[in-house]
C-alpha cells in the first residue's frame, strides 16, 4: 500500500505523523527527518526548496501517494515551488494557526512561537494581514529551542527557563492564546503548561491531519484496509538518538533507517 509521506527537518514533524496516524489508522506512513540540515528555521529560502524538492523525489521513488510539509519553515519557502515542480503530487503543508488564534482570544492579546524564517515569510505576512487585524500579536523567533528539543531536553530546567524568558512580556502584556508555529514546539506543551495554565496553546496538527485526510478522500487515495497500517521512520542524522527520542515522544517500538544526501539527492545506503 503506497505511504502518506512526512518530512521535517528533524523530529517536530513527529507531532503531525500522530494526529494523521490516529485519523487515518490504516494508512501506511512513511516520514523522514533531515536531520543533517537541522534546524531548517535559519536557512535560505534557495536552501530549503533544494532541501524539499530532493526529498519529495526521495519519496516519490518510494511510490508515496501524497506528502505532507510537515515543517512550517519549509511549507512557508518550499510548498508553492513544490507544487509547481511536481503537478500530480498531492501535497499538504503547514501554517501558524492565527486565524483560530484571532478567532479564541478573549483579551485580542495572541503570542506566536516560530522560527525566523517563519515570521518573515510572505506566507506569515499574508495570514496576519487576513486574520490578525482586530488582535495586537507578539512575536518571539525562540532561538535555539528547536536545539533543545532536538537533543531531548523537553522537560528540563534549561528547556524551562528559556521559556519563560520567552514568555514573560507575552504575559506582561495579557496574552491568552500562544500559536505553537513549528512543529516540534508540541512536544514542550506539558512545560508551556506548567508555566502558564491559564494559556489556550493552539497546535495546527489536527487540523493539517484533517486537510491529510480531505486531500486524499478528493484525490480517490484513502486506504481501505480495515488493519492498521506501517510506520516508517528514516532520518539523514543518526539512527540510534532519533530511534529513542521517537520512543519518548511518540511511543515508537520500529527500527528507524539511516539515509544519505549526495549531491542534494537522497540515497538509501
Amino acid at each position: 500500500m503506497n505511504p502518506i509521506a512526512l518530512f521535517d527537518s528533524g523530529i517536530g514533524g513527529l507531532s503531525v505523523l500522530t494526529h494523521i496516524r490516529e485519523r487515518l489508522p490504516g494508512e501506511n506512513l512513511l516520514y523522514l527527518a533531515d536531520q543533517t540540515h537541522v534546524p531548517y528555521g535559519p536557512r535560505s529560502h534557495a536552501e530549503i526548496i533544494q532541501f524539499s524538492e530532493g526529498i519529495t523525489r526521495f519519496f516519490l521513488a518510494q511510490e508515496a501517494k501524497a506528502v505532507v510539509v510537515a515543517c512550517n519553515r519549509a511549507s512557508a519557502a518550499a510548498l508553492s515551488p513544490l507544487r509547481q515542480r511536481f503537478p500530480g503530487v498531492p501535497f499538504v503543508g503547514m501554517e501558524p494557526a492565527v486565524k483560530p488564534a484571532a478567532q479564541q482570544t478573549k483579551s485580542g492579546k495572541v503570542g506566536v512561537l516560530a522560527t525566523v524564517g517563519t515570521l518573515e515569510s510572505e506566507r506569515y505576512a499574508s495570514l496576519m494581514a487576513r486574520f490578525a487585524g482586530d488582535v495586537t500579536v507578539w512575536e518571539d523567533p525562540c532561538v535555539g529551542l528547536v536545539e533543545l528539543i532536538e537533543a531531548g531536553q523537553t522537560d528540563t530546567p534549561e528547556t524551562e527557563q528559556f521559556l519563560r524568558r520567552t514568555l514573560a512580556p507575552m504575559l506582561a502584556n495579557g496574552v491568552d492564546t500562544l500559536v505553537l508555529g513549528c512543529t516540534h514546539y508540541p512536544f514542550i506543551r506539558p512545560l508551556l503548561h506548567h508555566i502558564a495554565p491559564h494559556l489556550t496553546i493552539i497546535d495546527p496538527a489536527p487540523a493539517v491531519a484533517q486537510q491529510t485526510q480531505r486531500v486524499l478522500q478528493q484525490a480517490n487515495l484513502l486506504s481501505t484496509a480495515t488493519n492498521n497500517g506501517q510506520t516508517r521512520l528514516i532520518t539523514t542524522g543518526l539512527a540510534a538518538p532519533f530511534a529513542q527520542l521517537a520512543q519518548r515522544l511518540m511511543g515508537y517500538e520500529g527500527e528507524v533507517s539511516t539515509a544519505v544526501w549526495q549531491d542534494f539527492v537522497i540515497r538509501s545506503p
